[in-house]
């Protein structure tokens, strides 16, 4: 029963984010403006109950990034997904691992037996690897990983792939702004003109050298 319900939250789940697309920049940083700290707060629990869900955590972080800029949209998303990792691994633990047990009892078993003693790094690992940060939450929770070393392999194996994914958002934020503004308009116009003479020299060029001799 409770399995069945796991797989309902899940299906759930999969729908919200197959009909919700993610706030663009603007919106969540026209929100934040007025709302202070309380604000960041909500973001953060917004970002635990999107990966809570199958939602990418890359495009989470680079969205943060771009609105909040690195330092903060770097412990948004470590806290954040952090949180959000803890409670699929609840969910996961209470719902999931009995009927797990039920089904591939030897199989868990010697499972739970190479993460003896290895639950930490084994986290760190997989939180560092490419693998679905969801799919590694409910995992970790029918797996006999103890909450702790899964709590603090999870805070550390996020770390450098949210520094990353969170800088590139706050750049392109950046960019976007000085690409829109006088100085880059200017700039680009220059760049444009440029490539348009050499491209009309270099066409004048070849046409000089295809034209046939006196």
């Amino acid at each position: 029963m409770r399995a069945a319900v796991l797989v309902a939250l899940l299906a759930a789940a999969v729908g919200v984010v197959l009909v919700v697309d993610l706030p663009d920049a603007d919106t969540v940083r026209a929100w934040l403006a007025g709302t202070g700290p309380v604000g960041l707060l909500v973001v953060t629990l917004g970002v635990a109950a999107a990966l809570v869900a199958p939602v990418p955590r890359t495009a989470v972080s680079l969205l943060l990034g771009a609105v909040l800029g690195f330092w903060t949209g770097l412990v948004v998303a470590v806290v954040g997904g952090t949180l959000g990792g803890l409670a699929a691994f609840g969910l996961s633990r209470a719902l999931g691992r009995d009927a797990v047990t039920r089904l591939a009892g030897r199989r868990l078993a010697a499972v739970d037996r190479a993460l003896a003693g290895r639950s930490l790094g084994a986290v760190v690992l997989a939180r560092l690897s490419p693998l679905s940060y969801t799919l590694v939450s409910y995992a970790a929770g029918v797996t006999g990983v103890r909450l702790r070393p899964y709590a603090v392999g999870t805070a550390l194996g996020i770390v450098p792939g949210s520094a990353l994914h969170v800088a590139a958002g706050a750049s392109a934020g950046r960019l976007l702004g000085w690409v829109t503004s006088p100085g880059g308009l200017l700039v680009e116009g220059a760049v444009l003109l440029l490539a348009v003479a050499g491209g009309v020299a270099w066409w004048r060029r070849g046409r000089s050298r295809s034209a046939p001799g006196p």
